[in-house]
């Protein structure tokens, strides 16, 4: 049975590890290379993630630079970026494509932030049918004689814990982002 609850807290963790990248992703006024995490680029034919066709760096708190390894898919790295929801028009001169984050107003920043909240709802949720699965597991061998009534209830308990640790988790991350974003 601690062998089962293991798997269901590895399976927790990997979706509070979810909840952090696309956390990471949410811009909040200044420039982190996590926000082109989702772009991909055609590349020879094939979507190619844009961190394995470029370097990415901050030259200042409110930029980035995109440096491709090979110059022919400039363009194509432009195209991406548009097409992308970043809302933010690449500069490109040559060489090296500019992105440059203006500061957030307020209304955007409430949206933001709803944003936020609403990935941690879904993470909540994500964390529940965990638990839903588990106790459902835990039924099914109580109903074939594997568990006692008593191992039952305990694992019920263990596992109910073990989410309310989780749920706690994800509203500390989400209200650290949220703080985040209205300090900007």
């Amino acid at each position: 049975m601690k062998a089962e609850l293991k798997t269901y807290e590895e399976k927790m963790k990997k979706s509070l590890d979810v909840l952090a990248k696309e956390l990471a992703a949410v811009r909040a006024g200044r420039a982190n290379p996590a926000v082109l995490d989702k772009i991909t680029v055609e590349y020879y034919g094939a979507p190619t993630p844009l961190n394995q066709v470029a370097a990415v760096s901050t030259p200042d708190p409110r930029s980035l630079a995109i440096q491709p390894w090979d110059a022919s898919i400039l363009k194509a790295i432009e195209k991406a970026i548009q097409a992308s929801d970043l809302g933010i028009n690449p500069q490109n001169d040559g060489k090296q494509i500019r992105l440059s984050f203006p500061p957030l107003t307020e209304e955007r920043r409430k949206e933001l932030i709803k944003g936020v909240a609403k990935l941690g709802e879904e993470d909540k949720v994500a964390l529940r049918n965990i638990r839903r699965d588990a106790i459902d597991k835990f039924k099914a061998a109580h109903k074939k004689s594997e568990m006692t009534e008593d191992e039952l209830h305990e694992s019920e308990d263990k596992m109910q814990k073990l989410t309310d640790k989780y749920v706690k988790e994800v509203d500390a991350m989400v209200a650290k982002k949220s703080k985040e974003l209205a300090e900007v």
